[in-house]
Parts: structure tokens; sequence; C-alpha cells
């Protein structure tokens, strides 16, 4: 579990398997709190959000793989909605034809908002806005705000995300890429696994983007 320096209450909580950053971000002097990418102990999330004193009021998923859906069912229960792109909701309602190569998550979710590219997400002090950057899945994204952007699996430091899977695509994932490039240099970014780091701090030094 890693703090990050940020203007917002912003903590990762990353102990699980895979490494996944679930990402706990709430404005300051705010009691409410939007979770990213749920993917492990639902119990101990909540934990961390009361020992914050904040209350989660929406879940986001940046795509539908186990590692970042896995326990939205257990952590939404019946009063908190997710919210995750319309390409990926296949992977909570009907994932056999998802085709992900990934287990489906135990438990369906109860609460699903659909989202698409351009969309705003309001909350409490927090408003996002919806990108869609396929690639890694089909309907993977990033949530931009006005200071930082949140990648999952598109950009991690140094690397990028893998668009193997069988429902995957390298073309888009490249296109995608190009796209995250079109943010400012200064951004801090926050990927679905591993540190922080900036969009030009890859623009630079990451060997996947140096072509692009």
């Amino acid at each position: 579990m890693a703090k990050m320096a940020s203007p917002m209450f912003l903590e990762a909580f990353s102990d699980n398997p895979y490494g996944t950053n679930c990402w706990l971000l709430s404005a300051v002097g705010s009691d409410e709190a939007v979770v990213v990418d749920p993917g492990f102990w639902p119990d101990r999330i909540h934990e961390l959000l009361r020992a914050a004193g904040k209350t989660p009021v929406a879940a986001l998923a940046t795509h539908g793989h186990l590692d970042h859906i896995g326990a939205a069912a257990e952590f939404c229960g019946d009063d908190i909605p997710l919210y995750i792109h319309e390409a990926d909701r296949p992977a909570l309602v009907d994932p056999d034809s998802w085709n992900s190569g990934f287990p489906a998550p135990p438990v369906p979710v109860k609460d699903i908002r659909v989202v698409v590219d351009g969309d705003a997400l309001e909350f409490p002090g927090v408003r996002l806005q919806v990108m869609h950057t396929p690639g890694h899945t089909p309907g993977s994204v990033c949530f931009v705000a006005e200071g930082w952007v949140f990648t999952g699996d598109l950009v991690f430091r140094g690397v990028i995300g893998r668009s193997d899977f069988p429902n995957s695509s390298p073309a888009d994932m490249e296109t995608s890429l190009r796209r995250f490039l079109t943010l400012p240099d200064p951004l801090p970014t926050y990927p679905g696994h591993g540190p922080h780091t900036t969009v030009g701090q890859e623009r630079r030094t990451n060997p996947f983007l140096l072509g692009l």
C-alpha cells in the first residue's frame, strides 16, 4: 500500500496476488470516496476507507479482467454502483461470450452503470472523464481528471499492457497509446500495476512509446 502526493486523498491498495492497484480517491474535506478497480479483498478496502473517514459512493473499472473487478460485487453490495465501459460489460454478465482468457467474477454485480468515450462522471469534489483506450481489452478506459489520469493496464512505468489475450487488439493498443501521448507531459499517471509516473516520463523513457 502506498500513499501518493496529491491535492486529493489518493491511496493505492495493491496487497494482492497480481499486484493490482486499487485506487481510493476522495476530495480533501469530503467524506465520500470513489474506488478504482476493486479486484481483491473487499473487506480490506472498506477498512481502509473507514480508517480515513470515507464512505464509498462508486466503484470504477478500468477494464473487465478479474484482477480489476473480481471483488466488485462483494465490495459494492446493494448500494454502490460499478461503472464500466459498454464493451467490457460482458465480463460481468456473460463472461463466456466475452472470451478474455480470464475466469468470471465469482458473484454478479447488482448495479452496473455503462460508460462510453467522453462521458463525464461527477462525484462529490471529483470529476473524471472517460477516455476509451481499447487494446488490452475492448472496453479498456482511462479516467482523466484535471490533475491526473488512471491508466489501468494501458501504460505502466517503463512498460505497457499486454495485447495478446483472446480479445485483445495490438492495433487498437497502438492507437490508444498514441491517444495517451496527447495528454500533457506533467500529468501524473496512476496505472493498474506498479508505481505512479507521468505522461512525460513515459514519453521520454518508455521503450514501447519511443517509436510513437
